[in-house]
C-alpha cells in the first residue's frame, strides 16, 4: 500500500524600499512589526554586522530608540549585538552557534523576531542560526550592501560555506521581510558598491534585454556612483530574482537548474581559490565575464554582445580577469574546472549550467567543453583593458 502525501504551502513576504530606516518618521519597520496576528507581544534579537557598525557609529542607538517606539508591537530581547561580517564570517560554525546561543539565552520562540542589519554573509549567517533555532525564528532582513540589497537577501535561502565549498550547508527558509535602505550604500568600500552591480548584469542578460540595455547606457552613471542610477538598478534586479523565485516553479530547488546561477559555477570556486580576497561580487563579474565568452565562442550570442557585455562591465569598474583563472595544481591541470563538479554535486543530478541565448533569455546546458572554456579565459586576458 502507498499513500501519496501532498500539499502546499503559501509564502509571502514584504521587500520594502526605503531611505532612513530607522529615522523616527520612517513607519516601514514599524508597519512590518504590526503586521503579527499574535495576543501576546513579540520580543526581538537584533545583529549588527560590525563593518555596519563602524561605519555608523550611531546605528545601535537609533535601533534601540526606534524599537523603543514599538513597544506594542515588539519587545526588544536585549541592546543589539555586533557580529562579524565578510566571507570569512560564513567558514565555519562559531558564528552561527553563538548567534544561536543568544537567542537561546534571551528563550526567543518561534513567534519572536531576529532583525539582522549587515551585508550578505551576515545576513546568510544571521538567516542560518535563526532557521535552525526552534526551526524557524522570523527573520526580518536589512541588507546594507549593494549584493545584498539586489540579490543575496531577498531570496528565500541561507548558506555557509563549510569543507572547501561555497554555501555547502544552509536552509531554504523565507524570511518575514526584507527592508532595503539604500543610504547604507553612501558608507561602502568601492569594490562593495561596484561588486553587487554584477548581479544586475545576470540578471539582465537572461532574462531583460531592456534592463541590459539601460546597464549598458548607465555605466558612466555607475562608475561615478550616481544615487539614483544604483537605487534603480537595485529595484529592478532585486524584482527580477524575486519573480523568477515566484514564477519558476522549483523555489527551493529540487530540480538540477538554477538559472540565477548564470556565472556562478566559475565564481564559486574562485573565491575558495583566492581565499576570499576575492569578495563574492567581483568573483561573479569575472565568472559572467567567462560563461558570456564561452556562449559567444558556442554561437548562443553573437561577438558583438559579448563585447558590450563586457565594455560596460570594465566602464563601471567591475574586474572582468584574474589571473586564479589560470591556476594549475601540480599536475598542471586547471583548478578552475573542478568548480564545474562541485557545481553539479551541489545542485544535485546532471551539470545544468544557464547561459545566455540572444541578450534577456537564458538557455540551460548540461556539459561545458573545456578547451572552449580555457580559449575563452585567454580571450578575457588578451582583451583586458590597460591600465592607466
Amino acid at each position: 500500500m502507498e499513500y501519496l502525501q501532498q500539499f502546499s504551502v503559501p509564502f509571502s513576504y514584504p521587500v520594502c524600499f526605503t531611505q532612513g530606516l530607522f529615522d523616527p518618521e520612517n513607519r516601514t519597520l514599524a508597519d512590518v512589526l504590526a503586521r503579527s496576528p499574535e495576543k501576546s507581544i513579540p520580543r526581538i534579537l537584533v545583529y549588527i554586522d560590525q563593518g555596519v557598525a563602524e561605519a555608523h557609529p550611531n546605528l545601535t542607538e537609533a535601533v534601540t530608540s526606534y524599537l523603543a517606539t514599538c513597544q506594542n508591537s515588539c519587545r526588544l530581547a536585549q541592546e543589539p549585538v555586533i557580529v562579524p561580517g565578510g566571507e570569512r564570517t560564513k567558514n565555519g560554525w562559531n558564528v552561527v552557534q553563538n548567534i544561536m546561543t543568544i537567542i537561546g539565552q534571551n528563550h526567543l520562540c518561534r513567534h519572536s523576531y531576529v532583525l539582522a542589519i549587515g551585508g550578505g554573509s551576515m545576513i546568510d549567517m544571521t538567516g542560518f542560526a535563526a532557521s535552525l533555532a526552534h526551526r524557524g525564528v522570523r527573520l526580518i532582513r536589512v541588507p546594507t550592501t549593494t549584493l545584498a540589497q539586489d540579490d543575496a537577501a531577498v531570496g528565500v535561502k541561507n548558506g555557509m560555506d563549510e569543507h572547501g565549498m561555497k554555501n555547502f550547508v544552509g536552509t531554504f527558509a523565507p524570511p518575514y521581510a526584507v527592508l532595503v535602505d539604500t543610504r547604507f550604500l553612501e558608507t561602502l568600500d568601492d569594490r562593495y558598491w561596484k561588486g553587487g552591480i554584477s548581479e544586475a548584469f545576470k540578471v539582465a542578460m537572461i532574462k531583460d534585454a531592456d534592463f541590459f540595455a539601460s546597464l549598458c547606457d548607465q555605466a558612466a552613471a555607475l562608475d561615478q556612483r550616481d544615487a539614483t542610477a544604483i537605487e534603480e538598478l537595485i529595484r529592478r534586479t532585486a524584482i527580477l530574482h524575486l519573480q523568477h523565485i515566484a514564477t519558476s516553479g522549483d523555489p527551493f530547488e529540487f530540480g538540477t537548474a538554477r538559472p540565477l546561477d548564470f556565472g556562478h559555477w566559475s565564481a564559486h570556486k574562485m573565491e575558495i581559490l583566492s581565499n576570499y580576497t576575492l569578495i563574492h561580487g567581483e568573483a561573479v563579474s569575472i565568472g559572467i565575464a567567462l560563461d558570456t565568452c564561452y556562449a559567444a565562442a558556442k554561437g548562443y550570442i553573437p561577438p558583438e554582445s559579448r563585447d558590450q557585455a563586457l565594455t560596460a562591465m570594465q566602464r563601471i569598474g567591475l574586474p572582468t580577469w584574474s589571473p586564479i583563472l589560470e591556476a594549475r595544481d601540480e599536475q598542471g591541470a586547471s583548478l578552475l574546472l573542478q568548480g564545474l563538479e562541485e557545481f553539479r554535486e551541489h545542485l544535485g543530478g546532471e551539470l545544468t549550467v544557464t547561459l545566455p541565448d540572444g541578450i534577456g533569455k537564458g538557455i540551460e546546458i548540461h556539459s561545458m567543453d573545456h578547451e572552449t572554456i580555457l580559449a575563452s579565459i585567454a580571450h578575457l586576458k588578451a582583451t583586458q583593458p590597460a591600465e592607466s
